[in-house]
């Protein structure tokens, strides 16, 4: 990739999901094939061409799909064939994907295509590299895939590129797909015989927006640190804890876990420089589980999430379709490797862990209450002694009972760790049964990302409103001086709970994507 340039270059080269999620996220990114992965996705559409010329029944290439299995299609309905296809699998419901979710959808595509296992034509992948570099979106309902390829997303795209289905616009109006290519300055795509399978037999939505989830999800790990680190702060300075044993480099040498050590690591950044470091004879022997115990919790989740940086990496750079066209072997090859069940449970984990996160930071909220309950009483009592003894209005910068909402988000992440995969249906006549469910899995964990991310910011509002309380006699971390400052104009802005919420989570990511290119120590 060329950041410079905003130029991505797709050889046959692994992609990172990074790279995915970065032009999925910026419409200025320009997308080109290479010539080494149009000289693949040549030889893999001659496998497709001497199957058909051999007259050998293959699988959606001279065949109908699922139950149908067996039924030859004709050869003078192939062509015919190919827009059934398409028509017969946009069959999905619900809100639409927003750009850049439809984005990684046609880039996880084109990915896929650029292995060598698709069989679609060059031109093919030429057009769906274009769909990306003229902006053409077209609207892809949310659900209707069960993780067995996600068939109706994927007819969406499919639908848009023959000239037919739904488009948005730039101001957000549905249009017509064939006026969106007319736009944008493409003619619709005719399809060859076995390329509309090749185009929906994917998990382009699971695998394109769970590189979109892997960013929140890398986000919520620093995030998480961050909270803790102002927490610590803040018990430091109200009840006598603070104790920093455990994120020693002993204690972390000590156990084999790569994020627990990154955890640790990125706390002791945080608070470097300020009076925590230094050893008091007054501190807490030791503190409460949701401190001492964080990096644990937060190391597993962190290596979770490296886990599913592994896993998309897998299906970005896999040949997931079926049938394969097989380079190699010069055959079509059925096959199974549509079925992203490592990806799916990579889904499920990652709620679980990031329950286990939401767990340590509304205890952690809890214990920072008492200290709230004695300023609020402080500023009445200021109140009640002004001028003329009636007291006046008194201006909270925090939300009283922020900690309620807190406890309202962990009972959903709680609700929201429960599995998602177990419950697939049998479908087409018994030959689908079993399916991964990943893409309800990815649906489950995008909402318990968006409750970690309230969660974590009501804990850095609520120690952050306690820090400033508490004045500057003791001095904070270098790190968490900057998130206190950067906080406390929210605060002093006094905007309604809602407002507050939002505007922290933005602020925090701001500042825990500036710590990542930064290469951590030195953003502090």
């Amino acid at each position: 990739m060329t950041e410079d340039s905003r130029t991505l270059v797709i050889g046959t080269s692994h992609v990172h999901p990074r790279e995915v999620a970065l032009v999925a996220l910026d419409p200025l990114f320009h997308v080109e094939l290479n010539h080494d992965a149009l000289t693949l996705i040549g030889r893999s559409r001659e496998v497709v061409e001497r199957a058909a010329a051999s007259g050998q029944r293959v699988y959606g290439l001279n065949t109908l799909l699922g139950s149908g299995r067996d039924t030859v299609v004709e050869e003078k309905a192939v062509l015919a064939y190919q827009v059934q296809v398409v028509r017969y699998h946009n069959s999905g419901v619900g809100e639409y994907l927003d750009r850049s979710s439809a984005r990684a959808v046609i880039l996880a595509r084109l990915v896929g295509f650029s292995r060598g296992g698709s069989g679609v034509r060059p031109e093919t992948a030429r057009f769906y590299a274009e769909l990306l570099n003229r902006g053409v979106f077209p609207a892809i309902p949310r659900e209707g895939s069960v993780g067995s390829s996600d068939l109706t997303q994927l007819a969406a795209v499919a639908a848009v590129a023959i000239g037919e289905g739904t488009a948005i616009d730039a101001a957000g109006t549905l249009v017509p797909g064939a006026k969106a290519l007319a736009d944008a300055g493409l003619q619709p795509l005719t399809l060859a015989p076995g390329e509309a399978l090749a185009l929906v037999s994917a998990n382009a939505y699971s695998v394109g927006s769970g590189t979109l989830a892997l960013v929140r999800l890398q986000q919520v790990a620093g995030l998480a640190d961050v909270a803790l680190s102002l927490s610590l702060e803040t018990i430091a300075r109200y009840d006598g804890g603070g104790n920093l044993s455990p994120f020693s480099a002993a204690i972390q040498a000590a156990k084999a876990v790569d994020g627990q050590r990154k955890s640790a690591a990125a706390v002791r950044r945080l608070l470097s420089g300020g009076w925590l470091e230094d050893v008091r004879p007054e501190v807490s022997v030791q503190d409460a589980l949701s401190f001492r115990a964080a990096p644990q919790t937060h190391g597993a989740f962190r290596s979770l999430v490296s886990q599913l940086g592994l896993a998309l990496e897998v299906e970005l750079n896999g040949r997931g379709d079926n049938p394969l066209a097989d380079v190699e072997s010069g055959l079509m090859v059925s096959g199974g490797n549509f079925q992203p069940m490592q990806l799916a449970l990579f889904f499920e984990g990652l709620r679980l862990a990031l329950a286990h996160v939401g767990i340590s930071s509304e205890r952690r909220i809890a214990k920072l209450y008492p200290p709230q309950r004695a300023i609020r009483a402080k500023h009445l009592q200021a109140a009640a002694d002004g001028p003329g003894g009636e007291g006046g209005l008194v201006e909270e910068e925090l939300p009283g009972l922020l900690w309620y909402s807190a406890a309202g988000l962990l009972a959903e992440l709680k609700f929201l760790a429960a599995p998602a995969t177990l419950g697939a249906p049998t479908l087409s006549a018994d030959v689908e049964d079993h399916s991964s469910l990943a893409p309800l899995a990815l649906q489950q964990l995008e909402k318990s990302l968006d409750a970690a991310e309230k969660l974590l910011a009501i804990e850095a509002l609520t120690a952050s409103f306690l820090l400033l309380e508490a004045g500057a006699a003791k001095p904070l971390g270098k790190g968490t001086a900057a998130v206190v400052g950067r906080l406390a104009d929210l605060l002093a802005d006094r905007p309604s709970a809602p407002q507050l919420v939002e505007r922290a989570r933005s602020e925090l990511r701001e500042l825990v994507d500036s710590v990542e290119s930064q290469e951590g120590e030195k953003a502090w």
